[in-house]
């Protein structure tokens, strides 16, 4: 049982649409979060990897740039951005908020959390295919197939982790799954469009 059914079991099931706006804009709010640490001296006290350096078998686990400083902020700010937004919902558009999962505030903070975490977490699988396959950090297959598939991969590894975590705590709806997957690549390739700008990452794809 989800955490929000146990809030309150008799309520009507949450509307995908509103549950896809409700996460596309709260992602917004903490990957803005994101770019803001990134750039900051201090999320460099974090740049250390988060396999610590170790391999198997010969190879890298997850590689130098999957580092903590990232688990550091999108976690935190992602639980944040759930109860703020949800607070200003509840009282600047109560109509939209009704829509959405019925939970208590300090439960839309929990679910922030572990969204994020998800989010992170769910890059990682795709690294560790990379490293096996001896595909550089932050580059890209020469076969043009394996190009687009890791292009893709890229776009949509971490929506599906947060999407996955999500739905361990909540009723996430199939179709807020489509929305948020189609939406959200685009949003996720634009702030990787703007870290590539800022120098913070390698490439913009």
């Amino acid at each position: 049982m989800t955490l929000a059914s146990t809030s309150n079991s008799g309520s009507a099931a949450a509307e995908p649409l509103a549950c896809a706006v409700f996460i596309v804009v709260a992602f917004i709010l903490s990957g803005a979060a994101h770019v803001l640490w990134l750039r900051s001296a201090a999320s460099m006290r974090f740049s250390f990897p988060i396999d610590c350096g170790l391999s198997l078998r010969g190879k890298r686990i997850f590689g130098d740039h999957k580092m903590s400083r990232g688990f550091v902020v999108i976690v935190p700010a992602t639980g944040a951005a759930f109860l703020m937004l949800y607070v200003f919902v509840r009282t600047a558009a109560p109509a939209f908020a009704a829509q959405l999962w019925s939970a208590a505030p300090w439960q839309y903070a929990a679910f922030g959390l572990w969204a994020g975490f998800g989010f992170m977490a769910g890059e990682l699988p795709n690294s560790f295919v990379k490293r096996r396959l001896e595909i550089p950090p932050g580059r890209l297959p020469a076969h043009p197939s394996a190009r687009w598939v890791c292009l893709v991969a890229d776009r949509v590894d971490s929506i599906l982790g947060m999407l996955g975590a999500l739905s361990v705590v909540v009723s996430v709806p199939t179709l807020t799954w489509i929305y948020v997957i189609l939406v959200g690549a685009g949003i996720h390739w634009t702030f990787s469009v703007v870290l590539f700008a800022l120098g913070v990452k390698e490439r913009m794809a």
